[in-house]
């Protein structure tokens, strides 16, 4: 008889921990992979990688057609060795996705009763306020035919990974683009700060000094410079500059007064010019 896979405990790694914490992230530790009836063992294996890799823990296998735990961890690698190793295994696809409260499957075919879907990205932000308070079973299918209309039938939603027409992707390459979108919707957003820009009076001064060193090398003409320097305020204007950057330009426009200097006092003293 079929044993019933345990009750969906918290992620063991530190990482899945601290990540659940945030009710507006998503929870990892209650998302587990579904393999339902992998064909090789080496998916497996690649599968429990990727999983490693994106910071979820639970994997749950049901028929596997040919299992031989060595070529699995092999592919696996020793960093997901524990994924493969706590895996479970069950023979009947209702009966792994039992402890579940929302299931997830995957498809490649659209249409029929396949209509209603969402890509990985828009499916990972859905989970976020699913996950505060269920498990969640996202569900793969044989490498060679994917889902049935009968396994999908079990399933809340559907996700589709687009692909340029051929449609076909290993099993362990899905598994990975839906763990990276996952995880995405785990890690708190970067926060977005602008680093302390160039303020009025630099950016005066520098505009000040930049008029007088390309007037003196002609760059711009010195009966009308400031229509020149329009286009140069709104030309850096687009580039946001910071006090830094403003520091760059300012030390520019003396090394060329300085050097221009120096060329005249060269040529007035009939020295010869540096190369």
């Amino acid at each position: 008889m079929p044993r019933r896979p345990p009750p969906l405990k918290s992620a063991t790694s530190s990482t899945a921990s601290s990540l659940s914490a945030d009710p507006a992230r998503i929870d990892l530790s209650k998302v587990a992979i579904v393999l339902h009836r992998p064909r090789y063992p080496e998916n497996i294996g690649a599968a429990a990688r990727a999983m490693c890799n994106m910071g979820l823990e639970r994997l749950v296998v049901v028929a596997p057609e040919r299992y031989e735990a060595e070529k699995a961890l092999k592919l696996a690698t020793h960093g997901a060795r524990h994924i493969v190793d706590h895996m479970t295994t069950v023979e009947e696809l209702s009966l792994a996705l039992g402890p579940f409260s929302f299931v997830v499957g995957t498809t490649a075919r659209l249409g029929g009763q396949r209509r209603v879907y969402r890509r990985p990205e828009a499916l990972a932000e859905a989970l976020i306020p699913i996950s505060a308070n269920n498990t969640i079973a996202v569900v793969f299918g044989p490498e060679d035919r994917g889902l049935t209309n009968e396994d999908i039938r079990l399933c809340h939603a559907l996700v589709n990974i687009p692909t340029a027409g051929f449609s076909s992707l290993n099993l362990a390459q899905a598994v990975m683009i839906l763990c990276y979108e996952l995880r995405r919707a785990a890690v708190p957003a970067p926060a977005e700060t602008t680093p302390r820009l160039a303020n009025r009076f630099e950016l005066d001064a520098m505009y000040d000094q930049l008029r007088d060193v390309l007037v003196r090398i002609s760059f711009i003409s010195h009966e009308n410079p400031e229509y020149w320097m329009s286009r140069i305020r709104h030309f850096f204007t687009r580039m946001q500059l910071r006090a830094r950057d403003v520091a760059i330009i300012r030390g520019i426009c003396r090394q060329i007064d300085w050097y221009g200097r120096k060329c005249h006092e060269d040529g007035r003293q009939g020295r010869p010019k540096e190369r």
